[in-house]
């Protein structure tokens, strides 16, 4: 199944470390970073795991709820957190869906054969709280995720939808945010009482 932004996140109920999960009841009102990873007791993992962890309080200031998935029993996620908090020095809290049966994996396309036929490679879904697809990355089994740019990039949808703005290159939270040529510039001095700098007619630089 191709899943592509926009989209609404295919609804699940599943067995997790939280117990049974109905995905969209369980999104609620938040975001969500819903992410994959190909399978516990391996290293890359491990330290994902760990750093999703240790990034709680920044998740959670940002109103995300993360959701990790392997194809992995429930027995084996709780026998591997311990290994997870001993070795990263954190807590996981956060549950861990089990997808044995990789129907999950299958539903959102997270099983690559040209990486494994039963294993998730490390896929990453941003999902905002009307349950559609904001955002995706996939990464290979053999390199971890930069946690750095994936609250990034929840910073930006967040901007982006708060202030109906686009964010340039390299952008950062506090850092100017880019006004739409969608936008005319009688709307952009009611949308944006700082003024702007006008580069371009199409490319103006405001702080928000």
């Amino acid at each position: 199944m191709t899943l592509r932004l926009g989209d609404t996140a295919p609804d699940f109920t599943v067995d997790s470390t939280a117990g049974t999960i109905n995905f969209h009841d369980w999104i609620g009102d938040s975001w969500v970073f819903f992410f994959s990873h190909p399978a516990d007791f391996t290293p890359v993992c491990t330290t994902e795991m760990g750093r999703t962890a240790q990034l709680a309080e920044q998740f959670a200031a940002r109103n995300v709820k993360p959701l990790g998935l392997s194809t992995d029993s429930t027995e084996e996620h709780l026998r591997w957190i311990e290994d997870v908090n001993d070795t990263q020095h954190t807590n996981l809290e956060f549950p861990i869906v089990a997808d044995a049966d990789c129907e999950v994996a299958q539903l959102y396309d997270m099983i690559h054969p040209g990486e494994s036929e039963t294993s998730a490679v490390r896929s990453v879904f941003i999902i905002d709280p009307n349950k559609k697809i904001r955002l995706t990355m996939t990464y290979p089994m053999t390199v971890g995720r930069n946690f750095d740019e994936i609250l990034r990039a929840i910073d930006a949808l967040q901007t982006s939808d708060e202030y109906t703005c686009a964010l340039p290159a390299d952008w950062r939270k506090g850092g100017e945010v880019i006004i739409p040529p969608s936008i005319s510039n009688e709307e952009a001095r009611e949308k944006f009482p700082n003024g702007w700098e006008e580069l371009r007619p199409y490319l103006r630089l405001t702080k928000v």
